[in-house]
Order: C-alpha cells, then structure tokens, then sequence
C-alpha cells in the first residue's frame, strides 16, 4: 500500500464536506473515547484536494493541462454513530478514482480513528473537470477500466497520495467533531434535468462503433437530428436525500450539521477548457448551505451530492435547440433548483434521535471482457489505416483497438466491493461502476420490499472505477457505454450485482452488520 502524504496544515482547510460511517465495535481507539449518552451522534467536514496546475484534466476525449482554478476540488465527509455502530460515507470530487487510492485512505482512516475499512463507503462525484486519480494519468482518452483492479500499490503518483491523506484527515476532523445529533431522509422530484442520452437512430452512420460495426443506438446524438428515433432507457427524477442536525436539547434551536443529497444525473459541465472545477456537486455543496442559512455556522455545515445511476443519463434534451449559456451556468441553475426543491420541504421533515447503523460489504469475482479474433484482426486493420494515413472507419478505432489489447493481455477476472448500508429505515447502495438508470430503479423497487427498508438508493462510482455497467438488455443495443474497453467486465455483471445487494440487505435486515464475505 502506498504510504498516504501529510497535507500542510493550509491545505488541509476544513470546507463543508459529507461523510457517512458506521463502524462495528470499535476497539481501542474507541474504548479512548469519552463516555456518550445513547442515541445519534454526528460531525462533518471537509478537505481541499485541488490539484497542482499542470496536471492533465480528465474525462473528455482529449486531456488538456489544467490552468486555472475556478472552484475548489473537495473531499467531504459525514459521520454517523449511534452506539457502537458508525458509518462512514466519503465523497471524492473527481471522475472516477480506482479501489487502491480509496484503500489506501480507508487504511489511513482506520489507523487514525478505529473505523474499520469494510464501514466505510468512499465514492467518486464525477466531475468531468479535474484531474486523474489513476496512475497512467496521462493517456489521452482515458485509462483502461480495470487500472483499478489490484487491491494495492506498492507506491502512488504524487495526487493519489493527496487524495488518500484527503480521504482519511476529512473522516477525522469528522469524527472530531462528533456530537448528538438527529436525522430525517426525504425526497422530491426533478424530472426537467435528466435526459437519457442513448436514442435509436435511423442513420447507419452515426452509429458505427470502433470495431467495424453498426449500433442499434447512438450516444449523444446531434441534436434535433432527423435521425433520432426514440430513447434508449429510462429517467430517474427522484432527488433522495439525508439531512442531519443537532439535537439542540438544551442550547436552543437545533443547528444544521450536514445533508447529502443523490441524484442520477451524470455531470452539467460548461466549464471552459483548462479549468478545475467540482461541477454541479460542488455547486449545490454551497447553494443548500445558503438554503438552510446554513453558511456561516460553526462547525461548519456540509452539503453534499453523490452521484447516483447516471450512466446513461446527461442534462441534455436532443429534442431540442442548445441554448447558449455562459460558463458555468447551466451547472448552477441546475444545482439551486435541486437545493430549492429541497429547501422547500425541509421544515416539514421528521427527524429521529434514534436511528439504527449497520453495513455490509462482498467481494464479488467478475469475468472480463476479452477482444474476439474478429476483433483482433480489426485492430490490425486499424494500424494499417493509421500508418497509412487513410481515414478511419471510426474516429476512436485507434483509442478501442489499445483498449481491446490491454484487456486481452490482462486479467481474466476481477474482484469488485459491492456495500450496504442501513440509515435508519433508508437503504443505501454502492456498486463501482457507471450504474445504469434502469438498475438503479430496479433497487428502488425491490430492496423496500424487504422489512424494515422504506427508501433506496444507490452511489455509484463507490469503493472504486471500473467503466460503465450496462444492463444485458442494453449491451445488444450497442453504444459507446457498451463499448469493449469502455465496459469491460462480463455482460450480464448487472444480474449478479443486484442479486448480491438483494441477498446483502436482506442478511442487514436480519442480523444487523454482518462480517465482511470474501469473494462470490
């Protein structure tokens, strides 16, 4: 495991930032700890892990330096603990940060505050405007998915280390800052800003993929093309929500501590090139804090937003003409809208003083996705074209063809974290993948049919980054988020995923946090 760099005390400015965690009994560091009355006890802070300029920013096709700083990039984290029971939920801005970072911060965690590694959800925003948390950073159009596939590194790039100290000094200020506390979960609905972004199209040539073939769908197809058809999958408008503050017994009104909210919207973007940038997450973070008046408490109050199964979900409508909008705009119409629907319905809210804690966590073992000999022979093709300098078949047929190859020199299995997580009666899910919509509305459904479960949701991007996870049903459509290398594990992962979680919440309804499982 690669050793966790210590922040000067500048960098390590406690900004608003949400991290759950429970945590089984917690052995000595907790037997140190002062003696609490029952019930819940909260804290929440926040660690700025802006990157150094110069470093490649990530998540679009190209990868251009990063000159300016237009918003800070934040760890936040909220503490959760009633009893012997913590939990821990810790958001990352950034696109997509492997398993072995996130490690190295729960090992951190664990050393400093007794938190145990399996209680703690770590999880990725997604903005497409900060740097690479991977160590082939550099790699224009991304990494391959399974860069995150060892459980650690013997070292780590400069900002890994950043984001694992990051990671672990937000849990503890957090726990830190610990005191009795009550919480309420609700939701409302945004349907006006998620748009799913895989449509049928009539046009054979806006469907071609980079391995010599024709798709049934499109990814971001031209707007208001006559070639759009129908979408390809569903919405999910729902904006869940945790909202946590002091009990305020005896010291007046109680005092905002932290809310995390989740949406299943993938990022807004509009930031111009060169710039760092948390996105909308970060946004709303500063707009629910001006909501609640919320923005000048001490401790400091912590707004979040997690991602939730946005894969194939963006803030496009491509039945429509673009609407030309400043930089950043856009990102923050979106982000004051979610936090107004939530303000509006805040004061009618039912908190509990009382509020059960209890995870679980499985290694789940997956087969990857290897290139077929059609497709090997196609990559020789694509050399050949590249050398000769002929036009491409498809414009990232060189980007897929290093993709396929890494993939088929590489593992043929690979072990991913799925965690589950109770609060209270809400049921909270986390899958390290670009979840699909459908899934996340499949959990919606079936995991409170199980007693005492009232709400769900899903994080996704959670304890790792393995590329997008499409449904079967939706890998026969095609579409760059099926693509070989841009999903790389086995077609139907989506089935064993669900059943998993299903079985995982199931066993927390019955005998509260269980040991962790080994590999299924």
């Amino acid at each position: 495991m690669f050793a966790a760099a210590r922040f000067a005390p500048a960098a390590v400015a406690a900004w608003v930032c949400l991290a759950l965690c429970t945590a089984f009994p917690a052995g000595a560091d907790a037997a140190d700890e002062p003696k609490r009355e029952d019930g819940l006890y909260a804290g929440a802070a926040a660690v700025d892990v802006t990157p150094p300029l110069g470093l490649p920013i990530v998540g679009n096709w190209n990868s251009p330096p990063a000159e300016r700083v237009h918003d800070p990039i934040m760890v936040r984290a909220l503490v959760l603990k009633n009893g012997d029971d913590r939990l821990a939920l810790v958001l990352c801005d950034n696109v997509g940060i492997p398993r072995e970072v996130f490690d190295a911060g729960k090992e951190s965690i664990a050393a400093r505050t007794g938190i145990k590694p399996e209680q703690v959800l770590t999880a990725s925003t997604h903005t497409h405007s900060s740097v690479s948390a991977r160590s082939n950073a550099g790699e224009v159009g991304g990494s391959p998915t399974l860069d995150g596939d060892r459980p650690a590194l013997p070292k780590g790039t400069a900002y890994q280390q950043m984001l694992a100290e990051g990671i672990a000094a937000a849990v503890e200020q957090a726990v830190d800052q610990l005191e009795p506390a009550e919480l309420a979960w609700g939701s409302v609905q945004a349907p006006e800003h998620v748009f799913n972004r895989r449509w049928f199209v009539s046009d054979p040539d806006l469907a071609r993929n980079p391995f010599g073939g024709v798709d049934k769908v499109r990814m971001n197809p031209p707007r208001r093309s006559g070639a759009l058809v129908k979408q390809a999958g569903p919405v999910d408008p729902e904006v869940s929500f945790l909202s946590v503050r002091t009990r305020g017994v005896g010291v007046g009104l109680p005092r905002p501590i932290a809310l995390m909210a989740n949406y299943s919207l993938h990022y807004v973007g509009g930031v111009p090139g060169g710039e760092l940038s948390a996105d909308y997450f970060g946004v709303f973070a500063r707009r629910i804090a001006a909501r609640l008046n919320a923005e000048r408490l001490t401790p400091r109050f912590v707004g979040m937003l997690s991602n939730g199964t946005s894969g194939d979900v963006n803030n496009v409508d491509f039945t429509a003409a673009s609407v030309n909008r400043a930089p950043y705009e856009q990102m923050q119409i979106v982000a004051d809208d979610l936090a107004e629907k939530i303000a509006a319905v805040y004061d009618d809210l039912d908190f509990h003083s009382d509020v059960p804690l209890a995870s679980a966590q499985r290694e789940v073992l997956l087969k990857v996705r290897k290139p077929t000999p059609e497709q090997l022979a196609f990559f020789e093709q694509v050399d050949a074209r590249a050398a000769a300098g002929e036009k491409p078949y498809q414009r990232h047929e060189q980007n897929y063809a290093r993709r396929g190859r890494t993939l088929a020199e590489g593992p043929d299995t690979v072990a991913i974290l799925l965690q589950a997580h109770r609060i209270g009666d809400v049921a909270v899910a986390a899958i390290p993948f670009e979840t699909f919509t459908q899934t996340g509305l499949e959990l919606k459904r079936e995991i409170p049919r199980i007693d005492p479960f009232e709400d769900a949701f899903t994080i996704e991007l959670a304890n790792g980054a393995y590329g997008y996870l499409p449904t079967p049903e939706q890998h026969v459509l095609g579409g760059y988020e099926t693509w070989l290398g841009t999903s790389s594990v086995q077609e139907d992962a989506t089935v064993q995923i669900v059943q998993n979680l299903r079985e995982m919440f199931a066993q927390l309804a019955r005998t509260g946090s269980p040991r962790p499982a080994g590999p299924q």
